[in-house]
């Protein structure tokens, strides 16, 4: 007997991915459920290779039944709905910013903290983080363990799908323009993204971070340790796909190359390629599509006591956010719910 899944906010970048990875990974589902608002009622998405299932109003919808929601619809319309499901008895996986840091929440990377997933029980809700954090604490936790993590300051490199799919229209097309000779009006972000890059995502708080920068620090503190400093700078390239970060760790115990890769290399969801030559490394390019955190550029920092920088690229639309939160259903249906 398989699971009942909804699958809110399903027409948007991360829906659709949602509904593929679910399909692709084989999740036990006797039904899947697209939910969105009512102006999307009634399309066809794909789930898988060869089924098509059509999009029901979220505003209407019955939760009671269903086992498990993987949600992300925005942040203010997952406020309301995730609740209502949860209460319906369904557990709902979030992927908004909504409940990341209520501390009745777990918030969770499942090859870093995969026992808190338990914490559901107190709300109904799991957060799935930012994606700019799941993939650095991915990378950082073999690290953790073996030679514990004093501080972290991490320049990201985040594709334009982050903002979702109408920054990704605004870079296509004005990208196009500036061929053309057209003008180029920013409209998604605050300045021109195509042939440029953008400092700032996020709003900005009152000490000059902004709320992507504040996310990095506080989510990682929760997930993989509430003493590591973050000190982030968040930048929004003209890239479509896929994540950058360019990672400096000051580490309590020494921490070498050598020992660094053996870490990684029997590390889940982490893939080394870093060979110091050309095209020894990866981008965001090669990553778009790929389920792993790749780890490249790694060398010991000789600035600071135990330093090591590298620089890990992954796809954000995939295991910064779809497929952790189908990752996170995978160990809520073996290890919890067991149907």
């Amino acid at each position: 007997m398989g699971y009942k899944v909804a699958v809110i906010g399903a027409t948007g970048n991360v829906g659709r991915e949602m509904l593929q990875i679910l399909a692709e990974r084989d999740f036990p589902a006797d039904e899947v459920i697209a939910l969105a608002s009512e102006r999307s009622v009634g399309r066809e998405l794909s789930y898988g290779d060869d089924k098509i299932v059509k999009v029901r109003d979220l505003a209407t919808f019955d939760f009671k039944g269903v086992d498990i929601a993987l949600s992300s619809p925005g942040a203010k319309v997952s406020a309301q709905y995730s609740p209502r499901a949860a209460a319906a008895g369904c557990v709902v996986i979030d992927n908004t910013s909504h409940f990341r840091m209520e501390p009745d929440v777990p918030l969770v990377v499942p090859e870093v903290n995969p026992k808190a997933i338990a914490g559901y029980k107190k709300r109904g809700i799991i957060a799935n983080p930012n994606c700019s954090t799941i993939q650095m604490v991915v990378a950082l936790k073999p690290l953790h363990d073996l030679a514990r993590i004093k501080r972290v300051v991490v320049s990201t490199y985040q594709s334009v799908s982050g903002a979702g799919k109408d920054a990704m229209d605004e870079l296509f097309n004005q990208t196009r323009a500036i061929y053309v000779n057209d003008p180029v009006k920013p409209e998604c972000f605050t300045k021109q993204i195509a042939f440029n890059v953008i400092p700032h995502i996020d709003v900005f708080m009152d000490d000059g971070a902004t709320k992507e920068v504040w996310k990095m620090a506080v989510e990682t503190c929760k997930i993989l340790d509430p003493d590591i400093a973050v000190h982030a700078t968040c930048v929004r390239v003209p890239v479509f796909v896929s994540h950058g970060e360019a990672v400096n760790v000051e580490f309590e115990n020494p921490m070498s190359e050598v020992a660094a890769r053996a870490a990684w290399s029997h590390a889940p969801g982490v893939i080394v390629v870093d060979h110091r030559a050309n095209e020894g490394y990866v981008t965001p390019i090669e990553a778009t599509g790929e389920d792993a955190v790749y780890v490249s550029r790694i060398r010991k920092d000789p600035t600071i006591k135990n330093g090591l920088s590298f620089w890990c690229v992954a796809d954000n639309l995939r295991k910064g956010a779809a497929l952790n939160a189908v990752q996170i259903a995978e160990v809520l249906a073996s290890d919890y719910l067991k149907k």
